[in-house]
């Protein structure tokens, strides 16, 4: 498969995990208080989460380097390790701010790329 359909192939499965994180939220409630309160919801959200940084870290480094101007792709791989190697000291206010704030974000840019 050629790099770019690889990539291609990434963003596709990382607006799944998007579009999962927004599923929950219109499911269960996208206020803070309900997340915080919530265990399934917030699992349901950091574990799509850690599956958009897993894949991140697949994405070719040309596409990664050509794309960082307009995505912190740092940043998601670094909210991923943080998910995958110290889970209990993951901030509930930072991981809304990121379902709430970044994924519409992420998910428009994945979109973009893919057409």
């Amino acid at each position: 498969m050629k790099q770019h359909n690889r990539d291609v192939s990434i963003l596709l499965h990382i607006s799944e995990h998007c579009e999962r994180i927004q599923k929950s939220l219109d499911r269960f409630g996208s206020d803070f208080d309900t997340f915080k309160n919530d265990n399934d919801l917030r699992d349901s959200v950091s574990m799509n989460l850690l599956q958009i940084g897993e894949l991140s870290k697949k994405l070719s480094d040309k596409f990664i380097s050509t794309t960082q101007s307009e995505m912190n792709w740092r940043a998601i791989i670094g909210m991923r390790n943080l998910f995958a190697h110290d889970y209990g000291s993951m901030d509930i206010e930072r991981i809304w701010e990121t379902a709430v704030n970044d994924i519409p974000n992420l998910l428009d840019f994945c979109k973009k790329q893919i057409n």
